[in-house]
């Protein structure tokens, strides 16, 4: 291995949670820069499609790179086909993105969810293009903490309202002790009405109980 390759430790907490009604995905806003704090409102969960969307954590820059990716994509299979492109075929492609970058891989980790004509889904990809089926993830530098959290909690089959105080509680945990996580937090629930970024309101009374 080259003497000057680096592992990287992504500095962030993201979430994502399959429910029985949808996918439930979450994320804290801080962004670094080393050890200085560079934005306190960064977006880590971008919608690309009405019924699909996709978490990074990582380099900025890259993260961005594969999110306009995505959604071009996500466009021309509606185009030619017809219909939204299936979740785990847009996991697809983005698991090709990162792949085809692995000689000097992409400095990201991804989750992609959504729902489609089979049901709520959720994948997993890291920044070699490794893909895996997930029920519950969590990525970056406070999914150590975060993961306990869910692993406690989260049970297979529960609805979108009974796991979004689950993902509050799991990143709140994280921002408290993972110096790279913390300031805000988004959360987003994809289900058959769409793509919906909860409120400022409606998340703080998800706070108040976490």
């Amino acid at each position: 291995m080259h003497e000057n390759f680096r592992v990287l430790k992504t500095g962030t907490t993201t979430i994502g949670l399959v429910c029985k009604d949808g996918v439930v995905l979450a994320s804290d806003t801080r962004v670094t820069m080393g050890f200085m704090v560079a934005h306190k409102r960064g977006r880590k969960i971008y919608r690309i499609d009405d019924h699909l969307a996709i978490t990074i954590a990582g380099t900025v820059a890259e993260g961005q790179n594969v999110v306009d990716l995505l959604r071009i994509y996500a466009k021309l299979y509606k185009m030619e086909h017809g219909r939204p492109i299936p979740v785990n075929s847009a996991a697809k492609i983005a698991s090709r993105i990162l792949y085809s970058n692995r000689l000097i891989p992409l400095a990201v980790q991804a989750i992609v969810g959504g729902v489609d004509d089979d049901g709520p889904h959720l994948y997993a990809l890291d920044p070699f293009g490794g893909i895996t089926e997930e029920k519950c993830f969590s990525t970056g530098s406070g999914s150590p903490i975060a993961i306990g959290e869910l692993e406690t909690s989260f049970k297979d089959g529960i609805s979108v309202e009974e796991a979004i105080p689950i993902a509050v509680r799991a990143l709140r945990a994280a921002m408290r002790r993972d110096i790279a996580s913390g300031d805000s937090f988004d959360v987003v629930v994809v289900d058959s009405k769409g793509y919906r970024e909860l409120s400022e309101d409606e998340k703080a009374k998800f706070v108040s109980h976490a």
